[in-house]
């Protein structure tokens, strides 16, 4: 499978699935959520929150609309309750599922942001990292191509420097 980091605006993305940063109510609000809402041009919003909400952790998959996708998958990896805030396990566990859910529904690339990071306050770095490390231990189906998408030019610097150390590790 192969990997790469791309920095820009998720919504403009082209791959099989998308996968939007959700909370567990699966309601599109601002961030990368927002940003899909608005280019999806259809009830996305609805589509998604029909099926929660779901658990943290867990996973919605929509229609993708006027995205340049087949599907979204909501990776809720933000708990709309308590503190809001995402964890280690909840970012783990969501970007797990969201390759599950790409592979089963036969995708062959797939666009994933850093979840936890915006709205849901997980450091960055630490956060990129989780994703990254779930990426590179994942063993596909059908998945070829997997995008790691920063949006800003300071969140893409993070995210090759976070690519490049696990890259490393995985070596020695």
């Amino acid at each position: 499978m192969e990997f790469t980091v791309v920095q820009g605006d998720i919504a403009e993305a082209s791959a099989d699935a998308l996968v939007n940063a959700a909370g567990t109510s699966l309601r599109m609000g601002s961030g990368v959520a927002g940003a899909l809402r608005r280019a999806a041009n259809g009830p996305i919003t609805d589509a998604a929150t029909e099926q929660g909400p779901v658990d943290l952790g867990g996973v919605a998959v929509t229609d993708a609309f006027d995205l340049d996708a087949e599907v979204v998958i909501h990776a809720a990896a933000m708990p709309h309750y308590g503190d809001g805030r995402a964890t280690e396990e909840s970012i783990r566990e969501a970007t797990r599922n969201a390759l599950s859910a790409a592979d089963e529904r036969g995708c062959a690339s797939l666009v994933i942001p850093a979840l936890g990071c915006g709205v849901a306050g997980f450091d960055l770095e630490e956060g990129a990292r989780i994703v990254v490390e779930e990426i590179r231990g994942y063993d596909p189906e059908t998945l070829r191509d997997v995008r790691f998408i920063a949006h800003s030019e300071a969140e893409y610097g993070t995210a090759c420097r976070v690519a490049d150390a696990v890259r490393e590790e995985r070596v020695e």
